[in-house]
C-alpha cells in the first residue's frame, strides 16, 4: 500500500517568528500582500503586528477582513474580486481556521478560474496548480489549517458546510508564533484547544491511520492534554505546547482524515452557528465511546498520553479511562456538555448532514443515519 503525506515547504516556530514575514516576501521578490484576516482581529490590533513589520519594510498590502467566523461562499467570492482589484501577487492569512480556509479557497479560485463556483471545489477538486504564494500565521491553537490540505466553507442556502481536499491549497510557509495567540480569550483557546484534540484522537483512530501519522497525533494528545489548561490560564509555556501540538496533529491528520465527531460538529456549525471547537468537544466523547469497539488498543496509548496509569485495566476500562480523560479534560476548561439550542424536528436533517460529511468515510466504524442521529440525540 503506498501512503501519501503531504507538509508545507517551510514553517517557522518560536516567540517572534513573525519577524521572519517581509524578508521572506521580499526574497521571493514579491511586491504586495493581500492579507485574509479576522475583523476582530484587525479591531484589536492583532493583525497590526504583522502589518506593522510590513510597514517598516516598506512592503505593500491591502487587508481583506469580510470574514465570519464559519466563512460563507459570499465570503469567498467577494475576496476573490477584492484580490483580483488589489494588485496582489501573494498572500498573507492571519487568524483561525475561518479566515486560513477563506484565504485558501480565495487562493486557490485566483489561479484555476474554472472552479470560480465555490461549490465546485467540494470534496477532492481536480484543480492544475498551486494557490496564491501564501503564508499562514495562525491566531489560534486549534485548527492547523496554517499545516493542512483541507478547508471548509459554509453554504448559507442549503444550511450546510462543505469540507474541500486540495494538495495545492496547502501554504508554502507556515509561521507559528505563540505570541500572536496570546490576546485568545479563555473560551476561544479552549474550544481551538478541544478542536486540535479531536484532530490528534480521530486522526490517530481513522481507518487511513497509519504508522508516520501515529506517531505525530500520539505526540500531539499528550503536547494539547498537557498544556491546554496552562493555555486557558494564558501561561507562556501552555501558549507554547498548544501552538506546537495544534501544528503537529495538522500535519498528520490533513493525510489520514478525520472522523464522524468532525461530520457532526461541521453540521452543528452550519445548522446553529455552533463554535467548530465547541461542537467537536461536545461530539468526541460521545463519538469515542460510539468507536471503541474498533480500535484495538489504541484506546489504551490515548489514555495514557493523556497521564493515566492504565496499569492492570482491561480492555473495557481503558477504553472508558480514555474517554472520560477527554470528559474531564473539556469540563475543565469549561465546554458544555450539552446544546440547548439543539431540537427534535432538526435531527433527521442534522444526521443525513453529517453522513454525507467528507470526514465520515474515514470513522473507524461502520455508521448509518440512523446511528448518527442517535449520537446527537444525546447533546439534548
Amino acid at each position: 500500500m503506498v501512503n501519501r503525506f503531504v507538509l508545507n515547504g517551510i514553517s517557522y516556530h518560536g516567540k517572534g517568528a513573525i519577524k521572519e514575514i517581509p524578508g521572506l516576501l521580499q526574497a521571493k521578490g514579491f511586491k504586495k500582500a493581500f492579507i485574509a484576516t479576522d475583523p476582530d482581529l484587525v479591531k484589536f490590533n492583532v493583525t497590526k503586528k504583522v502589518t506593522d513589520l510590513l510597514d517598516e519594510a516598506k512592503f505593500a498590502y491591502e487587508i481583506y477582513s469580510d470574514i465570519k467566523p464559519n466563512p460563507t461562499i459570499e465570503n469567498v467570492l467577494s475576496g476573490v474580486d477584492a484580490y483580483k482589484k488589489s494588485g496582489a501577487d501573494c498572500m498573507i492569512t492571519i487568524g483561525g481556521g475561518s479566515s486560513m480556509d477563506t484565504g485558501k479557497a480565495i487562493g486557490i479560485i485566483i489561479n484555476n478560474p474554472e472552479f470560480a463556483d465555490v461549490r465546485s471545489l467540494e470534496g477532492v477538486a481536480p484543480t492544475k496548480n498551486r494557490t496564491v504564494f501564501t503564508i499562514a500565521v495562525p491566531t489560534t491553537a486549534g485548527t492547523a489549517a496554517e499545516a493542512t490540505i483541507n478547508y471548509v466553507i459554509t453554504d448559507v442556502q442549503k444550511k450546510r458546510k462543505f469540507v474541500c481536499v486540495d494538495i495545492n491549497d496547502i501554504p508554502d510557509i507556515a509561521i507559528v508564533d505563540p505570541d500572536m495567540m496570546a490576546t485568545m480569550p479563555k473560551g476561544l483557546t479552549a474550544a481551538t484547544g478541544m478542536d486540535a484534540l479531536t484532530h490528534a484522537i480521530e486522526g490517530y483512530t481513522t481507518k487511513a491511520a497509519w504508522e508516520l501519522a501515529d506517531c505525530l497525533n500520539l505526540e500531539a494528545i499528550k503536547l494539547i492534554s498537557k498544556s491546554l489548561r496552562k493555555a486557558v490560564q494564558n501561561e507562556d509555556d501552555g501558549r507554547e505546547g498548544m501552538a506546537l501540538g495544534q501544528f503537529v496533529t495538522g500535519m498528520a491528520f490533513s493525510n489520514v482524515g478525520l472522523g464522524i465527531a468532525h461530520s457532526m460538529a461541521h453540521t452543528l456549525g452550519a445548522v446553529y452557528d455552533t463554535p467548530h471547537g465547541v461542537a467537536c468537544a461536545m461530539m468526541l466523547p460521545i463519538v469515542m465511546e460510539y468507536n471503541a469497539e474498533t480500535t484495538g488498543e489504541k484506546y489504551k496509548a490515548i489514555a495514557e498520553a493523556m497521564g493515566v496509569d492504565t496499569t492492570g485495566m482491561t480492555q473495557e476500562q481503558y477504553r472508558t479511562a480514555a474517554v472520560e480523560a477527554v470528559r474531564q479534560l473539556s469540563a475543565d476548561v469549561g465546554i458544555p456538555a450539552k446544546l440547548a439550542a439543539l431540537k427534535e424536528e432538526d435531527l433527521d436533517f442534522l444526521a443525513e448532514s453529517a453522513y454525507a460529511d467528507a470526514c465520515r468515510p474515514g470513522n473507524p466504524k461502520e455508521t448509518s443515519v440512523a446511528d448518527i442521529k442517535e449520537l446527537f440525540r444525546k447533546l439534548m
